[in-house]
């Protein structure tokens, strides 16, 4: 185990969603002399600290100080902060190591043979959770360790993780950017697909590109590696497993949308190669119940036939697109509209109108999306309701058996919201008291 005790080790960036708090923990607790910096200031961290106040930890919050960087033993930085950061650089040219709370964990890993890592443009955090669903009920929950990326660091859980356990873990570019260093990949690795993405931390499309390989690159001939379509040729030593794009009839999943039944497809590859042959779980019907990562098309429950999914994620029009035609024609009540980013919304307008049963429009954006939608052939009735709390009581009223009600908003949230995990939650607390549903579907 590392030796951390009488290190002054600096947590670069804490997070309002406690990214460094992981990191922060594990040193503390390894004796470390611990300096959180973050430039946001205190009452925008109030979750994340209250996370850490029966350690003894010292803050730096509104600002970061060069001197912090340069006198310390180590720096622990988020993934997200830039490899070109002034305080980063200022802390090579001192040679004080830098590195992640991906690496400080893999570092402590047991077995890397019992490694998933998963990685992708999109899908990611639903084929990581899908795989720890499906491995957990077939070798028992705590046998299994989902991290990375998907939240909540594993490096609290250490003392939990036998050699015989898996480790599950989604791993962004930043991520596998900073495990380079360590000529780490994972027994298991799985690519979903690959689109240009996160070109203002990269710069260039060959920077994300040569992280996200990190993922296959120091593989063995004893590893595995399942590929998606669009990323089969990528080169890598390990046996391939190249998932079919083609979704099988007889799953049956919570999830809609053709995009699901791929995100399935390639979990279920990775459990075949996880579960001895001749095992009798099945793995046909061990996705039957899975609700979904929370705010991404997540199954909230039915109610007198109804069905209701929370896609508050959907922070984009192409996002509400895509979970639009993830259902029927003519039987979607969809909520739209929130934070205006100035993304062109008329094609997200245009196809609500032709095929949704009624449009809901709310925040900054509502009205624009209202307007767009009465001027665009279809012919769904579009209601102005301004609020979610509104929009959750004109739907009440006007749905049948067979229909969806489906907020996907495909704008920001912060124009009523802190963040899309409150107007979600909003949702679902707005399902549970229109419907005699006592509670959402466990997550």
């Amino acid at each position: 185990m590392i030796n951390l005790t009488g290190k002054r080790v600096v947590i670069m960036g804490l997070g309002r969603f406690g990214g460094g708090i992981g990191a922060a923990r594990f040193c503390a607790k390894r004796d470390a002399k611990v300096l959180v910096t973050d430039i946001a200031p205190r009452d925008q961290l109030a979750s994340s600290l209250a996370q850490l106040e029966d350690l003894p930890i010292e803050y730096r919050l509104g600002e970061h100080r060069e001197r912090d960087f340069t006198h310390a033993d180590l720096i622990v930085a988020n993934p997200a902060v830039k490899p070109n950061n002034p305080y980063l650089c200022a802390a090579a040219e001192a040679n004080v190591p830098v590195t992640s709370e991906i690496r400080l964990l893999i570092a402590q890993l047991p077995n890397r043979l019992h490694t998933i890592g998963i990685t992708g443009t999109a899908g990611k955090s639903t084929v990581t959770a899908m795989i720890g669903h499906i491995l957990g009920k077939a070798l028992g929950h705590n046998g299994v360790h989902v991290g990375g990326n998907l939240g909540g660091s594993l490096l609290d859980k250490l003392n939990g993780i036998e050699p015989d356990h898996w480790v599950v873990l989604e791993l962004s570019s930043f991520m596998l950017h900073s495990l380079r260093e360590d000529e780490w990949s994972p027994h298991i690795a799985v690519v979903t697909n690959i689109m240009p993405n996160h070109l203002v931390w990269h710069g260039l499309y060959e920077h994300y590109l040569a992280a996200k390989q990190t993922i296959l690159r120091y593989q063995n001939e004893k590893d595995v590696a399942v590929l998606g379509q669009t990323v089969k040729h990528w080169p890598t030593s390990a046996r391939t497993v190249k998932a079919s794009d083609a979704p099988r009839g007889d799953w049956q999943l919570l999830l809609p949308g053709d995009h699901n039944r791929i995100n399935a497809a390639m979990a279920i590859s990775v459990s075949e190669q996880v579960l001895a042959q001749g095992s009798n779980f099945n793995l046909d019907h061990a996705l039957e119940d899975f609700p979904g990562l929370p705010h991404r098309l997540q199954f909230v429950g039915e109610y007198h036939s109804v069905r209701y999914f929370n896609d508050s994620k959907s922070t984009t029009p192409e996002a509400a697109v895509l979970a639009l035609q993830s259902f029927k024609p003519n039987i979607v009540h969809v909520i739209l509209g929130g934070y205006d980013k100035g993304s062109d919304l008329k094609p997200l307008a245009g196809l609500a109108s032709e095929h949704c049963r009624a449009i809901y429009t709310i925040g900054t954006t509502g009205n624009i999306i209202a307007d767009m939608a009465e001027g665009s052939p279809g012919q769904a009735p579009i209601i102005r309701c301004r609020t979610l709390q509104r929009a959750m009581e004109q739907i009440a009223g006007r749905t049948q058996p067979g229909d969806v009600v489906l907020l996907s908003p495909g704008c920001a949230s912060l124009d009523q919201f802190q963040n899309y995990q409150q107007r979600g939650d909003a949702f679902v607390e707005a399902v549970l008291k229109y419907t005699n549903l006592t509670s959402s579907h466990p997550d």
